[in-house]
């Protein structure tokens, strides 16, 4: 089950918001559909992101997906070790597998609760 507390965009990007500060990563569900992962692209910190606009990419030994933010604001970490090492990625999207952590410049529009994301993974499954 994927966590509740966090909220979801239909291109399976998850975010968790505390206060004005959110970590962004991709859903378990991402991650098995592109299946073995074998490259990943993330910004630096200090780097700025928009919400619905890429921020970098993951490939895998099927395709090559562009990671859409699901919020807007400043980079202040980027988990650059899975950028070497994609197993963390691959094994818990939700915990060590996180991508970047921002501070947001508004509160984030257009996300889907857990159960709504859900829904969709159903569908698409």
């Amino acid at each position: 089950m994927r966590p509740k507390n966090l909220s979801y965009l239909k291109s399976h990007e998850w975010i968790n918001i505390e206060d004005d500060t959110a970590i962004i990563g991709i859903t378990d569900f991402a991650v098995e559909q592109l299946g073995e992962l074998v490259y990943l692209d993330l910004p630096n910190s200090g780097e700025q992101v928009v919400q619905g606009e890429p921020f970098g990419e993951v490939e895998s030994v099927k395709a090559v997906s562009d990671l859409i933010s699901p919020a807007s604001g400043e980079i202040i970490e980027s988990n650059q070790d899975l950028c070497d090492d994609l197993e963390g990625l691959q094994n818990n999207p939700f915990d060590n597998g996180w991508l970047i952590k921002i501070k947001l410049n508004q509160k984030p529009t257009e996300l889907l609760d857990a159960d709504t994301y859900e829904e969709l993974v159903q569908t698409e499954s």
